[in-house]
């Protein structure tokens, strides 16, 4: 059902764009059909003279003559003009009706890209539960549990699908959107990090999480969104930390607000690239500090702001970087 609705918002889209098209094409070549008649009508006026009888006397006043010469100059440069202008139209026309094609491109590679990169990090983290578990068999440890894990990383993969596919598909109504506008901190940080710790684990890379004083707090967004949004910086932080070392994940009250850091021990963040690892497919400098695609945290910034709040880094050193997820509290 949510389909149908989708298609015909999508059709009702199109057929608005294409009477606005026709409207535009009808209504300027009326005016130029227009312009140019009441331009001809002028010049005959003003160049007719009345007809002359053989004798050079005046002839029937209702009978003018036209001079050939001094019109057809007048038709053949309204109908350059004419061209010109129509042409003009017909540019213009063709750019607004593949404007909405183009709007739809880049929502349809968008949408892959932020699926792709949402669901890569609960797969690598459903793989590495599975290794875990086949190890974990072949010694003939207990495996209910990470049974269990399973089954919560095949949900959790569930749930960001869905909701990519309610966002791509504009049904982020009125009563979807209260449904998705709070969660408990601790819920949601404590989820990212369960969800990382097979991944922490296969890179020798420690995991700690500390909720403070800020666990039942809530802030304007869903649990699984922040969650998400948690799994993004966590995940940024395994990926730039050497083996042994500690990614840390704290969070605090900070008045009105709740502020979530997470702390590495990579090579750091050039100070040039700080704001622009932000941005959608940015690349970090090349002097050997972070380098790779910015669209994780891309959609960990939009998720902050969603709930009013925002992200950036910190501070960092070629000792290590701390990012800031700052959320008002609701």
């Amino acid at each position: 059902m949510s389909q149908e609705r989708c298609g015909s918002a999508d059709n009702a889209r199109v057929r608005a764009a294409a009477r606005r098209i026709a409207l535009l094409v009808g209504v300027s070549s009326a005016l130029i059909i227009a312009v140019g008649i009441t331009v001809l009508v002028l010049v005959i006026v003003a160049t007719a003279r009345p007809e002359r009888g053989p004798g050079g006397e005046r002839g029937d006043a209702d009978h003018v003559v036209v001079d050939a010469d001094q019109v057809v100059p007048w038709v053949i440069g309204f109908g350059v003009v004419a061209v010109v202008l129509l042409g003009v139209i017909a540019w213009v026309s063709a750019a607004r009706a593949v404007r909405p094609l183009a709007d739809a491109l880049r929502l349809q590679r968008e949408f892959v890209a932020d699926a792709s990169h949402e669901l890569r990090t609960p797969l690598t983290a459903l793989v590495s539960r599975i290794q875990i578990l086949e190890r974990r068999r072949e010694r003939g440890d207990p495996i209910d549990e990470v049974i269990a894990k399973l089954g919560d990383d095949a949900a959790s993969m569930g749930e960001t699908l869905d909701e990519l596919l309610v966002a791509a598909s504009g049904e982020a109504d009125a009563a979807a959107a209260e449904r998705h506008r709070s969660g408990a901190v601790g819920e949601g940080v404590t989820t990212a990090a369960e969800r990382l710790a097979p991944l922490a684990e296969a890179r020798g890379v420690r995991l700690s999480c500390d909720l403070g004083d800020a666990a039942q707090v809530h802030v304007g967004l869903a649990a699984s969104e922040l969650a998400r949004a948690c799994m993004v910086l966590i995940d940024n932080a395994i990926g730039h930390s050497p083996v042994g070392a500690t990614v840390a994940v704290a969070c605090r009250r900070s008045g009105a607000a709740v502020e979530i850091r997470v702390t590495d021990h990579g090579p750091g963040v050039a100070a040039a690239d700080r704001d622009r690892i932000f941005e959608r497919f940015a690349r970090g400098s090349e002097t050997g500090q972070r380098r790779g695609f910015g669209l994780g945290l891309a959609l960990a910034r939009d998720l902050a702001r969603r709930a009013g709040g925002s992200v950036g880094v910190e501070t960092s050193s070629p000792e290590g970087t701390v990012f800031l997820l700052r959320m008002p509290s609701v």
